[in-house]
């Protein structure tokens, strides 16, 4: 049982570090809370769905397109909803409420194409699992593991290697030196939205092979994404992967013996906890 659990945390922590590097990176450049990144998980399932249920596609290419198709998205509610926000010095509160419109929207806009039912995107019956000492991990389970650490791997080498990761981190530290130096920091913007978007359009894709699909599957992402992000430090990429792992771990063992529907009070209990024990990340911290 015990083994069980761990394994069950660290697929939960690969998912959820997959959503908080995501929403870190676009925090850490554009310096708001973008609560409509459950909608590029949402978006993923759903567009992996079209490509894998209603166009036969195989599963690598069903996930690719749909992270594509995803990322494209959410590059264009940028433009077309946080452009002239940012254009304006509009403050952050005011971005976030863009983003809460734009989650609205796509949750209507998915629940009036697909209705509310929910989908499924497995195909044939499923597989017996791989026992491990007593504990069982599923094909899809390990697919999970490979595909979360090799893109870990990979954007960690994208974010210190390359011209593009290197303009992002600078343009995170300083957008106005960046400019200064010459970053074309817009770009810097659009680029971000569409990985932090692609990253969270994998997640929804892989979680959909174990689960159903529905229009507000993303509110749950959304908040695991905000919690993990907060307990790793909002902006930090390292702390990301930790804040993901941390929220898995506390989640699975935190219903040993309670019902799995829990889980999001959890999550809701660690997040009320580092808002208190960070209060200076919310502006709540009293001057002295």
């Amino acid at each position: 049982m015990f083994l069980q659990f761990v394994i069950n945390s660290i697929i939960a922590g690969a998912i959820y570090t997959l959503l908080a590097f995501g929403f870190t990176i676009i925090y850490g450049t554009l310096n708001f809370f973008n609560m409509a990144h459950g909608i590029a998980y949402m978006l993923g399932a759903y567009f992996s769905y079209v490509c894998r249920i209603q166009f036969g596609m195989d599963l690598p290419l069903a996930v690719s397109l749909s992270t594509i198709a995803t990322a494209l998205t959410m590059v264009l509610v940028d433009r077309i909803g946080y452009f002239h926000l940012r254009k304006v010095n509009a403050p952050s509160w005011a971005l976030v409420v863009s983003s809460i419109g734009v989650a609205i929207f796509f949750e209507s806009l998915i629940s009036m194409i697909f209705g509310s039912d929910t989908r499924i995107l497995r195909i044939g019956e499923a597989t017996p699992g791989y026992s491990i000492f007593g504990a069982i991990i599923t094909q899809d389970q390990i697919w999970i593991l490979i595909v979360s650490g090799f893109l870990m791997i990979v954007l960690s080498i994208y974010l210190k290697k390359t011209t593009i990761g290197k303009a992002l981190r600078a343009t995170s530290n300083d957008t106005e030196m960046a400019r200064i130096v010459g970053i074309h920091t817009e770009s810097i913007y659009s680029s971000t939205f569409a990985l932090g978007s692609a990253l969270a359009a994998i997640a929804g894709s892989l979680v959909a092979l174990q689960t159903d699909v529905f229009p507000t599957m993303g509110q749950g992402a959304l908040l695991k994404s905000i919690v993990a992000s907060i307990i790793g430090g909002i902006g930090n990429v390292p702390g990301a992967v930790f804040g993901g792992f941390f929220l898995g771990f506390v989640e699975n063992f935190g219903i040993w013996e309670l019902s799995s529907s829990w889980k999001d009070a959890i999550a809701l209990f660690l997040l009320i906890f580092f808002i208190l024990l960070r209060p200076k990340l919310f502006g709540m911290e009293q001057e002295k």
